[in-house]
């Protein structure tokens, strides 16, 4: 088998000639060692040592073996050496010319055995390459393959198929693909395996559904080939699947969105489209024309501009137009006319594909009904210009009851003023001209006094309340922490026997009117340094913080504080949280600071606990609207 298959191309050719010439050589001298050479066989024994010269280095080192043979033989195997062999040069040259056609035969055909094995070797290479090729394309398919009988049992099946459907070979050999083919698909199946029986075709595809071996379903497309004898019978078929539930589960979700979208269309009034620029036409999508009572889901543009009102129809033009011409967004809103004698309201979106020319090419948009929307924003429209007119008035009809008001409280506290002095005068002259007036009589006329002292003070809080809401606003930057610290100087100048800690964090500015906050702090930090008068380490601070962009500013102390509970009676003028023999005031302080901080836009809390001192926290610019957190 070695000397069959051996390729003399495998060896270069000077190689193969030695070899050639010392075969050639050494059989010459064996024939003559082992016998004289005037004995018979001379030419053949050279005829050996060119066949297997032609075994080893093909036809042409086979030859060139043979005709060095043929020099030995007529030159050098019978003495005298280098002279003719033969006596008769006639019978020479029909001897050599006759070995010569032999070794050529000889030669040639062993020549031609080597290059018919050669080819014969190279086709079964190939048949065996192209059969591997073949089972690893079908062992290693992306797609489950199988070949089976016409019965339905397996001849072959790859493990992509049996991946697919989670069984292995050893458990299916005993089976067919009946087994796990879905009940409502068996029969369609079997239909079309029948077709191919009875001659009436090669292959079939179908859709159908597998049981895998875990119970769920699983879409494949199934693709079957018969395979027939060479006298046309039924032989084998040929199955590939392809797993497409993926592609199943994507269509259902897509059907579904379609439904949702449609009821959700049908739901809004709005519709989708489609535009083909070249040939002018809109195509409504998702049923989209009976969202719009159109009668076709393919209409032009020229026909959708006879559905448009003609107030409206310059207005479109010159939008569509300025898409069109330098991209503009489309985005509009104007009437139209569906079905019918009415026009409604639509807003119409479109975005729109160009060619490498910049040429609109296609346009996808939507169409949404906002008539009722159109109609309300009318009718707000009317309500608020009716509000508008009506405010106004109420407004002057308050701004007159409220001046009158002030003038008349104004008027009120003046005019008492005058009875209290008559009052005081009568009760000090009653005093001094009666001195024989017993003690029980000295103090009703001191409790007079009093009462008339503290109704004057009333009345000066009163007018002080009604000023802080007249007068026209002035803002200008107010240094808080230098306005804090001058007044908590003066209070402690007042009282120098109170050791009272105070802090004033710094750089604490406001853009405010400066003598509201004046008054303003002075009312908040006089109540901080009252109602700190009972406790034995007496704390005050004024600080602030950022909070949402605005500036807040706290005065807090840890006095006597109050209850939570009744912190709705605060900032209410004249109402008061403590006895009066406890703390001194009229409790018209926390109203006139709160009035100043709402004249401002600001907001104003309070946070305390009986015993623990109290915080009030303000702003002098608009936030939003805070309450009292307890």
């Amino acid at each position: 088998m070695r000397l069959a298959s051996w390729e003399p191309s495998r060896r270069p050719m000077w190689q193969r000639l030695l070899v050639a010439a010392l075969v050639t050589a050494l059989l010459a001298w064996m024939r003559v060692a082992l016998a004289p050479a005037e004995s018979g066989g001379r030419f053949i024994t050279l005829s050996l040592a060119a066949a297997v010269c032609a075994l080893y280095g093909g036809f042409r080192v086979g030859m060139f073996s043979t005709l060095l043979g043929m020099l030995f033989i007529n030159f050098l195997l019978v003495k005298p050496y280098f002279s003719l062999a033969f006596d008769n040069p006639v019978e020479a040259f029909w001897l050599n010319l006759w070995h010569l056609l032999t070794q050529v035969v000889v030669v040639g055909a062993i020549a031609l055995m080597q290059r018919q094995y050669r080819m014969l070797r190279e086709s079964m290479n190939l048949a065996q390459r192209s059969h591997q090729q073949m089972l690893d394309t079908f062992e290693h398919s992306a797609t489950g393959m199988a070949h089976t009988r016409v019965d339905g049992t397996w001849i072959r099946i790859n493990q992509k198929y049996c991946d697919l459907i989670g069984y292995s070979r050893t458990e299916l050999q005993d089976s067919d693909w009946r087994r796990f083919t879905h009940p409502e698909d068996l029969q369609l199946d079997l239909d079309h395996l029948a077709t191919l029986i009875r001659g009436e075709g090669d292959s079939y595809t179908i859709e159908k559904r597998y049981i895998h071996r875990q119970g769920h379903t699983i879409w494949v497309v199934l693709s079957v080939s018969m395979m027939r004898t060479a006298e046309g019978a039924p032989d084998y078929l040929v199955v590939v699947v392809q797993d497409i539930s993926q592609r199943k589960r994507m269509e259902e979700q897509l059907r579904t969105t379609e439904r949702l979208l449609f009821q959700a269309q049908e739901l809004a009034g709005m519709a989708s489209w489609l535009y083909d620029a070249p040939t002018r036409t809109f195509t409504t999508l998702s049923n989209s024309d009976e969202v719009l009572s159109l009668p076709a889901q393919r209409f032009t543009d020229q026909e959708m501009l006879d559905r448009t009102h003609p107030d409206d129809l310059e207005y479109v033009k010159a939008n569509w137009g300025a898409t069109f011409r330098d991209g503009a967004p489309y985005n509009i809103e104007y009437r139209l006319r569906m079905s019918g004698d009415d026009w409604r309201w639509y807003q119409v979106r479109g975005e729109f594909e160009r060619d490498e020319r910049g040429k609109v090419r296609s346009g996808l948009g939507c169409v949404l009904d906002i008539t009722e929307r159109k109609l309300n924003e009318l009718h707000i429209h009317e309500l608020n210009a009716s509000l508008e007119q009506r405010i106004q008035e109420r407004t002057q009809e308050l701004k007159a009851a409220y001046d009158e008001l002030e003038s008349y409280s104004y008027a009120v506290a003046h005019d008492l003023r005058s009875p209290l002095r008559i009052i005081n005068g009568f009760a000090q002259a009653l005093e001094e001209d009666n001195p024989e007036l017993d003690t029980e009589s000295r103090k009703h006329l001191e409790r007079i006094r009093e009462a008339s002292k503290k109704m004057g003070e009333l009345i000066d809080g009163l007018l002080h309340l009604s000023q802080m809401a007249r007068g026209e606003l002035q803002r200008e930057p107010v240094d808080l922490s230098r306005m804090a610290t001058r007044q908590l100087r003066e209070l402690a100048a007042s009282e120098p026997e109170r050791n009272v800690q105070w802090e004033v964090e710094p750089g604490l500015l406001a853009m405010a009117d400066g003598a509201l906050v004046e008054a303003l702090l002075q009312n908040l930090l006089h109540n901080a340094w009252k109602y700190t008068g009972q406790t034995a380490q007496a704390r005050i601070r004024v600080s602030g913080r950022w909070h949402n962009g605005v500036r807040e500013f706290s005065v807090s102390d840890n006095g006597a504080g109050f209850d939570m509970a009744r912190a709705s009676k605060l900032f209410q003028p004249f109402q008061r949280l403590h006895m009066p023999n406890e703390f001194k005031g009229l409790g018209i302080g926390l109203a006139t600071a709160r009035r100043i901080v709402v004249r401002h836009g600001g907001w104003m809390q309070a946070q305390a606990q009986t015993g623990q001192g109290a915080t009030f926290t303000f702003t002098l610019q608009p936030s939003g609207e805070r309450y009292l957190e307890g």
